[in-house]
């Protein structure tokens, strides 16, 4: 009789127990829902030529929300994203930017996405003394200074970082190339790009034999590339946008240019659909890269987001792989998370305080922003496709069609110099 009392007794309190905790967590959970969200505004390219991209940067951030709000959001209270289509249109950014601040009042920006709007941007952003944390800029913030922007690009400290693996595969080379050739679009992206080149062909004593750049509203590029060739590269550096990338690679292809290296900061060779379209193509190519999976960049949450991301693009009829732009998102997300809870704030001040004295891990590795919110520690990877053939998707997954060719620490094959 005692024994059954006593066990009945344990019971009561177990389940009282469970109970208190599922009460608790329910009512964490109803706290949260009924707090009023955290709205996070920003403008990113729905439509337009850098769609593709832009469209992969949401849904990196929607996986991030998703994550934050199953934790229980911010300060206990959910996050929601507000953002606008900008078109991928500087033009559009200023209006954009204004209303999400003046109409929409949201507590927390990020972005834009792309230097070309995040330039357009930025005086509204600092006039109303706002902290934002731009997507693939490169050098946005090189004019302004804005102490409360930060930049989740890897080229660092300098633009010239951008182009700095082709320049030093080419100083690898026995003999090396002495004449480069310099291209690219009309546009902020491509000028920051190109000025960090010429200041690598300077510094390694090449002469640029071919400086341009071309209207964004360019559709034939033969011209172009015919009077490239005129003038017998050895190097050709690209700085391009996707639509540009696509239409020089092809005018290439038909003029049977190929100098003994080329490549570069080629954007649309960061977008799948691209990449399956073009297939050979763009064999000995050489692309920046800014995320991959490889075993030595995996970091806590890496696997899970990517899943997450490839198990999401399918619906979305978005990039089915997502290498570079979900998880630059995704850790821009982590990084605001973090600066608010930190601070246990939502000021601009406070956060742009923190962001720039702390450092973050994030899935895309560690993070630690410098001057003009730019990395102190820059990475960039440096790809060459080989061996592409057709647009069979599984072999951009493939490290040895795909294959690292910088830096040391991450290669995976060698560079093939000259190019025949």
């Amino acid at each position: 009789m005692t024994d059954n009392f006593t066990s009945r007794n344990r019971m009561l309190r177990t389940l009282a127990a469970s109970l208190v905790v599922a009460g608790a967590t329910t009512f964490a959970t109803m706290k949260a829902e009924a707090a009023d969200p955290i709205r996070i505004g920003l403008s990113l390219s729905l439509t337009g030529p850098t769609a593709a991209a832009g469209k992969q940067v949401l849904a990196g951030l929607e996986i991030w929300r998703d994550d934050i709000n199953a934790k229980g959001g911010l300060l206990d209270r959910p996050v929601q994203l507000v953002y606008y289509d900008d078109q991928g249109t500087p033009a559009n950014a200023p209006g954009i930017y204004a209303k999400l601040m003046s109409v929409d009042k949201v507590e927390l920006l990020i972005g834009p996405y792309s230097t070309n709007v995040i330039a357009a941007a930025m005086p509204a952003i600092i006039q109303n003394k706002r902290t934002t944390i731009g997507i693939f800029g490169l050098g946005a913030n090189g004019s302004f200074k804005y102490p409360k922007y930060f930049s989740m690009n890897s080229q660092g400290q300098s633009t010239s970082n951008y182009s700095k693996c082709v320049f030093d595969l080419a100083a690898q080379q026995n003999p090396k190339p002495t004449r480069i050739a310099l291209i690219g679009a009309d546009a902020e992206y491509s000028r920051n790009a190109l000025d960090g080149a010429k200041a690598n062909a300077k510094a390694m004593g090449m002469e640029i034999v071919f400086d341009r750049t071309y209207p964004l509203s360019t559709t034939d590029y033969t011209s172009i590339v015919r009077a490239m060739a005129a003038t017998k590269p050895d190097v050709v550096f690209y700085a391009t946008l996707p639509v540009d990338t696509v239409g020089l690679i092809k005018a290439s292809t038909e003029l049977k240019f190929k100098p003994k290296m080329v490549g570069g900061a080629m954007l649309g060779l960061l977008v799948t659909g691209i990449k399956q379209n073009l297939g050979e193509q763009i064999n000995g190519y050489i692309s920046n890269e800014f995320y991959i999976p490889a075993p030595s960049l995996q970091f806590d949450g890496t696997a899970k987001m990517m899943k997450d991301y490839q198990a999401k693009a399918g619906a979305a009829g978005i990039d089915p792989l997502g290498f570079t732009y979900p998880p630059y998102a995704y850790a821009a997300g982590q990084i605001l998370a973090k600066a608010v809870t930190e601070t246990k704030s939502l000021d601009d001040d406070k956060l742009g305080a923190y962001l720039r004295d702390n450092s973050f891990d994030t899935v895309i590795g560690p993070v630690k922003f410098g001057e003009n919110g730019e990395w102190t520690t820059p990475r960039i990877i440096c790809i060459q496709f080989q061996g592409i053939q057709g647009g069979d998707l599984a072999q951009f997954s493939d490290w040895n069609k795909q294959v690292v060719v910088y830096p040391d620490q991450y290669k995976s094959g060698k560079l093939q110099y000259p190019l025949e």
